[in-house]
């Protein structure tokens, strides 16, 4: 939690949440309006907001007091500090859960899955999780390699469904999320096509890798960058990028439903 309450200062300025993330998690939920929704590491409660903002009920669960003190308030938005792996929430009291982003930061990954398991009753469990394996390896990771190697260190997608299909006995499927040139919500690999957004301090403090990065390791790609983008060093070496309108980074949709 001490890296949220540090980066998570102005979270909200930078994560904006998605519409397309948005549609893709409502499409994926398949549950009607008035559902009960279980946010899980909701950060600034920004898909927590948008969810209930299309109707549904949401308890957003954060242990972050800052990050939830940046919540915009909203009557079918309830709150509760605490974590994945003991969720503030009674056995079957959820419809539907998403974790957005979030389970890389989990301490123990089985118990928070066994804990979403215990919380829900027929919906699906939906998380946006990736595995850098499936990525293409673009620029940003010339300039900063500790991104990628850091993101090896991370359980692979077929671990992550094997622990999950094992902790909750559900179907358990991968649905590729493909990076649109143009997202609201700056994580990571968000910026792929905007090179210039990554000297942006206050973009950088919302990217966890980055706030817990060697930050001399950072400064050094940093100022290559920006020599590069001044010079024209990097149109010249990955400006074919541009012509792209959406990447495949190895972010993955992962939804759990029951068998019947």
């Amino acid at each position: 939690m001490s890296i949220y309450n540090s980066i998570g200062q102005q979270y909200s300025k930078t994560r904006i949440p998605d519409i397309r993330i948005v549609n893709q998690l409502i499409d994926l939920l398949n549950l009607p309006k008035g559902s009960i929704i279980a946010d899980i590491g909701a950060g600034t409660g920004g898909y927590s907001l948008a969810l209930a903002n299309r109707g549904f009920l949401v308890n957003a669960i954060e242990p972050s007091l800052i990050m939830q003190q940046q919540a915009v308030k909203h009557p079918q938005v309830k709150w509760f500090t605490g974590y994945a792996e003991n969720l503030p929430l009674p056995d079957k009291s959820v419809d539907g859960v998403v974790s957005i982003l979030a389970i890389h930061h989990f301490t123990h990954l089985e118990k928070a899955f066994q804990e979403m398991q215990r919380i829900i009753r027929d919906g699906a469990i939906i998380l946006l999780s990736f595995d850098i394996r499936f990525a293409q390896k673009i620029w940003l990771y010339d300039y900063f390699p500790f991104l990628w190697e850091d993101a090896l260190r991370f359980l692979p997608l077929n671990e992550q469904i094997n622990l999950i299909q094992r902790s909750t006995k559900r179907r358990v499927e991968a649905i590729p999320l493909l990076l649109p040139y143009d997202l609201s919500d700056l994580f990571a690999a968000a910026a792929w096509r905007r090179p210039e957004l990554y000297l942006q301090p206050e973009v950088r403090a919302g990217i966890s890798s980055f706030a817990l990065g060697n930050q001399d390791l950072i400064n050094k790609g940093l100022q290559l960058l920006a020599a590069d983008l001044s010079s024209g060093e990097w149109v010249n070496k990955y400006g074919d990028v541009r012509n792209l309108m959406e990447i495949d980074l190895g972010y993955r949709f992962i939804r759990a439903t029951l068998n019947n």
